[in-house]
């Protein structure tokens, strides 16, 4: 098992990468660090071997299966993941490293939006699209993560080998985020400076399309982790209706004796139907999401028995 591992995920970042490996291992020394290439088209693979980097391969494209296939096939103490760009800069590592393994936190983020990138981002939707990310999912969730997008993180044992990765591509910072959260892990944020992309380096992230799959993968999630809350408010909001339709009819009824709109009270029986089926939907998933947890927390444990077996 590695001390220290540094995850850099990787496509076409052959402008980047030398200097990144270069820049960490002047950081941390005693850190491994592994580049995963994602399908690269340019020389990405041969500059990173040359830089000393240990290099292996995810052929499924998307950031999120790399980061599965890294999850799975490392084993280290503290992993450290960062985007093979060069925006974000190896001065704080050592500040991450220390927390998870003295203070034993579970994800530490490193936060660019309290910083330099909203000066540094030349991309306004970007800007946008993060500060709305990072507000919907505190509000849902109750949280106080401070950069939900960023790709620089440093993780424990437990949280790696706990986590299941379900997204394919950039929506796995936020089910990263989310997961922390609903699990009770312990996060903290590390200010970070931010620096843009160098010149003849480009995102591979699409602001529009990836955007809304990190919006659709947010209430995915929020459904999945909060049921109550999720089918409360669709059965709260179909009972308001059902009562609004059913008023007029009743007022009707109580002055002429007679059901003078009939479609009126199917429709709003119907609705208050589904209103009840709702509530109740989210009262057994309640129950299975709590019983979730308590397997989760038993997971916790044969995680770390394992993990005293390996050292």
């Amino acid at each position: 098992m590695d001390k220290i591992a540094v995850l850099v995920p990787c496509y076409n970042e052959s402008r980047t990468v030398e200097k990144v490996i270069t820049d960490w291992k002047r950081e941390l020394p005693e850190a491994v660090i592994y580049v995963y290439d994602n399908n690269s088209t340019d020389d990405t693979t041969q500059i990173a071997e040359r830089a000393g980097a240990v290099v292996r391969h995810e052929y499924q494209q998307g950031k999120g299966n790399v980061i599965r296939r890294m999850f799975r096939e490392i084993d280290a103490e503290c992993y450290i993941m960062i985007d093979g760009d060069d925006t974000y800069p190896a001065e704080y590592g050592k500040e991450m490293v220390a927390s998870v393994l003295e203070r034993q936190v579970d994800m530490v983020v490193g936060d660019r939006l309290s910083s330099t990138y909203f000066e540094e981002n030349k991309r306004p939707f970007h800007n946008w699209g993060n500060s709305l990310v990072r507000g919907t999912i505190n509000r849902l969730f109750k949280s106080n993560i401070r950069d939900i997008m960023t790709g620089y993180r440093a993780f424990s044992y437990q949280f790696v080998k706990s986590f299941p990765v379900l997204s394919k591509g950039f929506e796995i910072e936020t089910e990263m985020s989310i997961h922390a959260i609903d699990k009770n892990m312990l996060v903290e944020n590390v200010i970070i400076e931010y620096r843009d992309r160098p010149e003849g380096s480009e995102s591979k992230l699409n602001t529009y399309s990836d955007g809304f799959k990190v919006l659709k993968t947010i209430g995915r999630l929020y459904k999945n982790y909060k049921p109550m809350s999720f089918f409360g408010v669709i059965s709260l909001l179909l009972c308001i209706c059902a009562v609004i339709l059913f008023v007029p009819v009743l007022a009707a009824y109580m002055k002429t004796g007679l059901v003078l709109r009939f479609p009126t009270l199917i429709v709003s029986g119907f609705m208050f139907i589904v209103s009840i089926q709702s509530l109740f939907t989210g009262l057994i998933l309640s129950t299975l999401v709590e019983k979730n947890r308590q397997d989760f927390e038993a997971k916790l444990c044969m995680i770390e028995m394992i993990r005293g077996k390996e050292e």
